[in-house]
């Protein structure tokens, strides 16, 4: 039998792997654009390597169905994984977060040591091409690049992935091909990414930090809530909470939904607490301007763009503020809103959300319901997971799982 996989990301080197376990007699040719494999591995956890999570079920992933990856999550548990890195010599991280890395700390030793164990099976790696077309005949397929053909496959994998990270060389190819055998793409978006704001001030804010409760309303509707950091940048805001809750308000701007975020600067205190500590700094020093007096509250970049949101005189002094203002600036550090009106795009994307639907996808096996023989995993297919090491264990799952019914 001779199979071509196409993408040597984690699902395709994992499949590949797998194939070759299952039958060492199985032909297999693994092609990538790159140079070298596992490119976008290389790149995540900031070059650590948020590899897994230890607390994996479909609720962490979102998608038109996202209990399709349940099958492959159970068929590929955080145990087999662990199971499988043993078997490569890769050790493993947990942390009590349950995110898990590798035990270097490096994506590289990663990298290195998936690479030793395609060569050990003599996998056939041919690097630098692009597959951009697949066609089938007499039940063979046929994989075409821009200055070759290769011929006489009897089953392909495409795991090329999305659009996210381009410098990468991610490429939408995948749902092209997928299109060009009758299957239905849904609307894809980049995930786990910065979002722009529609205001004149996030950028006298660039760089200030603080832990925050984020929640997003869609048409002025609650849809989600996160806590964490937030980082105002000059094109809007950052920071892990905004990463998190960026997956929905991506999906959403993609559809031309009214996108915006309440920001409570004191997640941990209730409006009275708040209340106190305010009239605490105001009677401390009641001839001291008030905006030199916020700034032993929060960080001094933003008692002026505060006391400019809340239309007070930025030179007041602490002992002219009202009750009424003060309550005033209180609802707006508890429920600062703002509106989103873009992402910072794929290039500063994490993952791609959207892709094939899944209802043409057989979820235990992976395989084409438009095409017998063609498989499709990881990115390209409408999951994604949140932060946190679930995309990369979807993409080892579904590599595994696809894997044993290809075999």
């Amino acid at each position: 039998m001779k199979i071509g996989i196409i993408g040597a990301g984690a699902s395709g080197i994992m499949a590949a792997i797998q194939i070759k376990r299952a039958n060492k007699n199985i032909q297999i040719d693994l092609f990538d654009i790159n140079k070298s494999i596992g490119k976008k591995i290389l790149a995540s956890g900031n070059g650590r390597c948020n590899i897994s999570n230890t607390n994996l079920s479909s609720k962490n992933y979102i998608g038109e169905n996202k209990t399709f990856c349940q099958y492959a999550l159970e068929k590929f548990s955080f145990k087999k994984f662990e199971e499988f890195c043993k078997s490569i010599g890769l050790l493993l991280d947990i942390k009590d977060t349950n995110k898990v890395y590798p035990l270097s700390n490096e994506a590289k030793s990663v990298v290195s040591l998936l690479q030793s164990q395609v060569n050990h099976l003599n996998i056939n790696v041919i690097y630098e091409t692009r597959i951009e077309k697949v066609s089938k005949e007499n039940k063979k397929f046929y994989l075409k690049s821009k200055t070759k053909k290769f011929f006489n496959y009897d089953k392909v994998l495409i795991s090329s992935g999305l659009s996210a990270a381009p410098q990468l060389n991610s490429t939408q190819d995948a749902l092209i091909i997928a299109k060009t055998f009758g299957h239905t793409i849904n609307l894809t978006y980049p995930s786990l990414v910065g979002l722009c704001m529609n205001s004149n001030y996030h950028h006298k804010l660039a760089g200030f930090k603080k832990e925050v409760k984020l929640t997003l309303l869609i048409n002025t509707k609650i849809k989600d809530e996160k806590q964490g950091d937030l980082l105002f940048t000059k094109y809007g805001v950052s920071g892990f909470a905004v990463l998190d809750i960026s997956q929905k308000a991506s999906y959403y701007l993609s559809l031309k939904k009214h996108v915006s975020i309440d920001i409570n600067f004191f997640p941990n205190l209730s409006k009275q607490e708040l209340d106190k500590k305010i009239k605490i700094l105001i009677h401390s020093n009641e001839n001291e301007k008030l905006s030199t007096l916020l700034g032993g509250l929060i960080s001094n970049k933003l008692p002026l763009v505060l006391l400019q949101e809340c239309n007070l005189d930025l030179n007041i002094k602490a002992k002219y503020i009202y009750e009424e203002e003060i309550n005033s600036i209180i609802n707006k550090l508890l429920a600062w809103r703002v509106t989103i009106i873009d992402t910072q795009g794929f290039k500063h994307s994490e993952v791609s959300g959207g892709g094939i639907k899944t209802s043409e996808i057989n979820n235990t096996t992976y395989e084409s319901k438009k095409c017998q023989n063609l498989y499709f995993t990881g990115e390209a297919i409408d999951i994604v997971g949140y932060r946190g090491g679930y995309n990369l264990h979807f993409a080892w799952a579904s590599g595994y799982t696809c894997a044993k019914a290809m075999a």
